[in-house]
């Protein structure tokens, strides 16, 4: 996965010198001693020596902006609000392809907060549902088609996966999803996920 990471980087533009790969705690506190200042930290929580998490905390606590997205196989509610809550400013799981890595590692580093979809499947789900949707009004919003969609996105599928599920291609995926979010009025798969249990959708 580290091999995978460089590879990555270095095809976004950046020279291997400037990055720095460490395979455990106690390697990464000898660069945060030395004080080098990072503008972008990948931090997987499953470690030989203990946790991610413990290295995202003392990152946050230097205070130098750096960005920290974490890249795990790990899903569960507990971690990933961990993560967050200690300043983890993205969550994306390993099993994504190269291109869906790439484009959250590019977010991360402009400022974004890349959230794995279905990790914010995840997170919405903890939210509490609408006492009385108004499902009516949403539905007649909403094509028949973007419903579907809407379920897809819901469930965590990427653009891609969606495409492949309704035999379409990935172009047609995300023109639907684009009229969703102006439909809904929001600019994000977290924002349209949101709404649509709002508005009883989901």
């Amino acid at each position: 996965m580290r091999q995978r990471i460089l590879r990555l980087l270095t095809g976004l533009g950046y020279p291997s010198g400037t990055l720095v790969s460490c395979a455990s705690l106690a390697e990464t506190r000898f660069h945060l001693d030395s004080d080098v200042r990072f503008a972008l930290a990948l931090i997987d929580l499953g470690l030989p020596d203990g946790n991610g998490l413990d290295l995202i905390e003392a990152l946050h606590a230097r205070g130098h902006g750096t960005a920290i997205l974490v890249i795990s196989a790990c899903s569960t509610e507990d971690m990933i609000l961990a993560a967050l809550k200690l300043g983890a400013t993205g969550y994306v799981l390993k099993e994504r392809d190269d291109q869906e890595i790439a484009m959250s590692l590019r977010s991360a580093l402009r400022g974004g907060a890349p959230i794995d979809p279905f990790i914010a499947r995840r997170l919405l789900a903890l939210l509490p549902a609408p006492a009385s949707p108004p499902r009516a009004q949403a539905e007649a919003t909403l094509s028949k088609r973007e419903l579907e969609i809407l379920e897809l996105v819901a469930q965590g599928h990427t653009n891609r996966e969606i495409a492949e599920q309704l035999f379409v291609s990935p172009h047609t995926a995300a023109c639907h999803i684009k009229n969703i979010y102006r439909k809904l009025a929001v600019t994000s798969r977290t924002r349209a996920i949101h709404e649509a249990r709002s508005l009883g959708l989901l």
